[in-house]
């Protein structure tokens, strides 16, 4: 049975199994027949031949608590487009599907570049972006939730519980985020979790002190979890970063605009798998090498702009006391695993821990030498200023798209 230890940073609301799954849903049922939910699916049409996907949109047809969902589709031609209308149509849900990479959306995204206000860089981060500017413009949305379409173990109330603590109108949450234990298949996942950014900030605690941020983040059991929802209301001063930083990202877009009595975290899962990326030792531009070098970015942006000042000898102290730190952490992963009779390749960690070192250094000298980095994607306030139209020729555009292929 899971604890209901709180670290008073943020609200962890546990899963105590002590109500039905059931229950759940019917009384969210019921709040929602007042709070509109929209959930986001931010796809790649590969996903679309996989195996999680499918069976995600037959456990959504079963859902009664979401009133609409935004699908962004990246990286389809035209027949692909056509496609994947076809895939999801099996989706009794209402729906909408993107066409990131269509013209009438590429038409948008070349008007944004115009004003300077065009995402930079293709990925999940830009997806989001989109689909979130597209859902302020229907305006019939009162939360939104967002996971992956790779989770091989999805169920509706995984759904449910990710959405209750920012849908029930008696709880002051506005920004909620999943968490879960990543194992599969016998063995202990999430590794860019466990072996770098829970040693980074503990090595970070120690090397340039207390900051209520890193208490923040700290008190997240799983920070990395694609999983969250929040209330409508503020998204539009929610910048998205585009790169692989999204996650922490996120969570420090909650910490700039939220007080912490209005952020959470629950329990959404206690059996969670999705696709695993390679670790990418011999090509830092893919994989986990990519990923950790854009999470240590990210928390270095952060912390500089609170005014914690980086230097040369910063990073080098960073990366000895992770190091050291993140050695502890594979002794502790693997006696859990092993009592808990799973399986953890020491060595594989270790090599881990060591890519992840040199790209605490290498993050930390990216940064030294492009200060001015700023992958966040604008905030839809700043863009509904600069173009006040924007926002409704986007909406405009999704549904021209849907009526030429319908």
């Amino acid at each position: 049975m899971a604890d209901f230890h709180q670290n008073g940073a943020v609200a962890t609301l546990h899963n105590l199994r002590t109500r039905t799954p059931e229950d759940l849903e019917r009384e969210l049922i019921t709040i929602t027949g007042r709070q509109k939910v929209t959930l986001i699916l931010p796809s790649l049409y590969s996903e679309l031949e996989g195996p999680a996907l499918p069976a995600i949109l037959d456990e959504l047809n079963t859902v009664k608590f979401i009133h609409h969902v935004v699908i962004g589709l990246d990286r389809a031609t035209r027949k692909e487009y056509k496609a994947a209308r076809k895939f999801f149509d099996r989706l009794e849900l209402p729906h909408s599907v993107l066409w990131n990479d269509g013209p009438r959306l590429r038409a948008i995204d070349e008007r944004l570049a115009s004003a300077g206000l065009s995402p930079t860089e293709p990925g999940k981060g830009r997806n989001v972006w989109y689909c979130i500017g597209y859902t302020l413009a229907r305006a019939e949305s009162d939360v939104i939730a967002l996971h992956d379409c790779d989770i091989l173990t999805y169920s509706k109330e995984m759904l449910a519980r990710l959405v209750y603590p920012v849908a029930n109108p008696e709880f002051a949450y506005q920004f909620c985020k999943g968490y879960y234990p990543r194992t599969a298949d016998g063995k202990m996942n999430g590794r860019v979790s466990r072996l770098l950014v829970a040693p980074l900030l503990e090595a970070m605690r120690k090397t340039i002190g207390e900051r209520d941020y890193l208490d923040y983040l700290r008190s997240f059991r799983y920070p990395l979890a694609g999983e969250f929802a929040m209330r409508t209301s503020i998204l539009p001063a929610m910048r998205i970063p585009s790169d692989w930083g999204l996650e922490i990202g996120t969570l420090s877009e909650a910490w700039r605009n939220l007080a912490p009595r209005a952020v959470c975290q629950v329990e959404i899962s206690d059996a969670y798998d999705h696709k695993h990326q390679p670790l990418s030792e011999d090509d830092a531009k893919k994989g986990l090498s990519r990923m950790s070098t854009d999470i240590c970015k990210a928390l270095y942006r952060k912390l500089a702009t609170d005014g914690t000042v980086f230097s040369k000898e910063t990073f080098r102290a960073l990366k000895a006391s992770y190091y050291r730190t993140a050695l502890d952490f594979v002794e502790a992963y693997y006696n859990d695993a092993r009592m808990n009779g799973l399986h953890v390749d020491r060595h594989k960690e270790e090599r881990a821990v060591e890519l992840f070192a040199g790209n605490i250094v290498d993050a930390g000298k990216t940064f030294l030498d492009n200060p001015m980095e700023t992958p966040f994607i604008p905030a839809w306030s700043r863009v509904q200023a600069a173009d006040p139209d924007l926002v409704r020729d986007l909406f405009e555009a999704v549904q021209a798209d849907d009526e030429e292929f319908a």
